[in-house]
């Protein structure tokens, strides 16, 4: 089995589960480290993937998606143009990855894209089981009888495991249209304004009823039926924005990602270097837990 991490959900979870008095022996914050490695050794101990690939947002903000929703994510950008993001978990990004390197763990980005794409397209081009790890309901789109999603909004201690019967009874939707239930309801964590009077059921019954965006958008203008009261007005003043939005929104499956090894290893891939970073930043107690991880699936 294949488990697909969405690295910055769980790097950001970690900062904030973790106080910043948290520190290297030189004194740096290293809660977000501690909490990722701890989190993944738990993850990997208790679901037993054999594969695993920390996924990476080489850009968070993506300007072919701007381009079409300019503002989305737009609440997040910082004065520089950057994202806002902790001072202290800047430095402790590279850190991270270069204990994961050093352990022989797999983590990849693509250059214009972000980690949900990569995640897409992984999932998409490999037969075995997958399960994606995210905080992120956008990928709850990604739901199959083979694909399943681990939500993290209530923490790793209370996953939720999300196939496609779960969608559905959760949100009235199939997995496979939930980028188009979001995209009429409307996001205010990326940006997305959806449309205006539509609230998230009468955004389910209009998936429900028509499938994706672009069919609740023509059949508003061609006055179907099925429209609750006062929607279709509501969806044919919004069309510029949904004749759009589906290109923002839903995950791209194909993304140039580098051929990688995403085996879990039994032992590490650079063990001095392991001992090093230990030493360096004093994570002894969370890279032993992912050691025996490690040692524990490969040998399944």
């Amino acid at each position: 089995m294949l488990m697909l991490v969405d690295a910055a959900s769980m790097y950001f979870r970690a900062f904030h589960a973790l106080p910043e008095s948290i520190t290297a022996p030189d004194g740096r914050p290293v809660n977000a480290v501690r909490g990722f490695l701890d989190m993944a050794a738990s993850l990997i101990d208790r679901r037993g993937p054999t594969r695993w690939v920390a996924c990476l947002d080489l850009d968070w903000r993506p300007a072919f998606r701007v381009e079409l929703v300019p503002g989305y994510k737009a609440h997040r950008v910082a004065a520089d143009g950057g994202e806002q993001v902790p001072e202290a978990l800047v430095p402790q990004v590279p850190l991270l990855l270069a204990v994961l390197d050093a352990l022989g763990l797999a983590a990849v980005g693509a250059a214009g894209f972000e980690a949900d794409d990569v995640i897409a397209t992984l999932a998409a081009r490999d037969g075995d089981a997958v399960e994606v790890v995210s905080g992120d309901r956008d990928l709850l789109a990604l739901a199959t009888d083979r694909v399943r999603v681990l939500y993290t909004g209530k923490g790793i201690a209370k996953l939720e495991d999300m196939g496609p019967r779960e969608v559905q009874a959760r949100y009235g939707v199939p997995a496979e249209h939930y980028a188009d239930f979001a995209i009429l309801r409307g996001d205010p964590s990326d940006g997305l304004p959806g449309v205006a009077g539509v609230g998230e059921k009468t955004a389910a019954a209009l998936v429900a009823r028509f499938g994706p965006v672009e069919r609740v958008l023509a059949a508003a203008i061609d006055g179907r039926d099925g429209f609750p009261a006062g929607a279709a007005a509501r969806v044919r003043a919004a069309a510029a924005y949904l004749a759009v939005a589906p290109g923002a929104v839903r995950g791209r499956t194909d993304v140039p990602v580098p051929a990688i090894d995403d085996a879990i290893p039994a032992t590490p891939a650079d063990p001095q270097r392991v001992i090093d970073l230990v030493d360096e930043l004093g994570i002894e107690a969370p890279v032993n837990r992912m050691l025996a991880a490690m040692a524990s699936v490969a040998g399944r």
